[in-house]
């Protein structure tokens, strides 16, 4: 089973990366084989190079997050809210998501899925 106190670390270093602008420092929270599906219903992002990509991709809207509550753990699951904030389309926009995380015994995410639609995107 995954170590709670490192899993919840993760998350902080997901918010983290992402201040920094960091496609490399998300990436490595995920494992080899991990897969990222965001929002849920779109396609998967499957390997940790193909996840980078992703994230560095998404990076490039100077999108911030806020954690908007506790991170919850149970069992390997990682769960929590958070908001993103960007400049898009001249003006500040904000987009309030849910994210799972899964884990391995090695503490790495193994999957990723983020819960949000357009009723939670604001300001587009």
């Amino acid at each position: 089973m995954p170590d709670p106190k490192l899993m919840e670390a993760a998350v902080h270093a997901y918010v983290a990366a992402f201040a920094a602008g960091s496609a490399d420092a998300v990436a490595a929270i995920y494992a080899e084989n991990a897969t990222v599906e965001d929002p849920i219903g779109s396609p998967v992002h499957t390997g940790r190079e193909a996840v980078r990509a992703f994230y560095a991709e998404s990076m490039k809207t100077g999108a911030k997050l806020t954690l908007e509550g506790p991170v919850r753990i149970a069992g390997d699951y990682a769960v929590f809210p958070f908001s993103v904030h960007l400049d898009y389309g001249g003006g500040p926009k904000r987009i309030d998501v849910i994210d799972t995380f899964r884990f391995d015994e090695a503490n790495k995410v193994v999957e990723m899925r983020a819960f949000w639609g357009p009723s939670n995107m604001h300001g587009f």
